[in-house]
């Protein structure tokens, strides 16, 4: 099995991490090379890794691991989950009132009686 290569251009160093992004949340996770060729990840060599930077306003997670084939695709993609989770808001409504005309009560709906 050939050695896979820094994803940056004119870089023919070996890959040592993998880099994932997730748009919705502004977020870059930089973990350890994974063990597959994932489509939608970013796979760097080591100073490519070090000099990683991202847009104003964007933040970065830096996963430590062994530099061997520690960290499964699936690892990565849970983390990603992770902070997808954390940085959705919580919206609280109040319930609406269901002697209103037209309100909801859960999965059903009140309906004013036919003049």
């Amino acid at each position: 099995m050939k050695p896979r290569r820094c994803s940056r251009s004119a870089c023919s160093a070996a890959a040592v991490a993998t880099l994932t992004y997730a748009y919705a949340e502004s977020t870059a996770v930089l973990g350890p090379l994974s063990p597959y060729v994932e489509p939608h990840s970013y796979d760097l060599c080591g100073p490519h890794a070090d000099r990683l930077t991202v847009p104003l306003g964007w933040a970065v997670v830096r996963i430590e691991g062994e530099t061997r084939h520690s960290a499964a695709s699936d690892d990565l993609e849970a983390l990603a989950d992770a902070v997808r989770e954390v940085s959705r808001p919580t919206v609280h409504e109040d319930p609406p009132d269901p002697s209103a005309p037209g309100g909801r009560r859960g999965h059903l709906r009140v309906l004013p009686r036919p003049s």
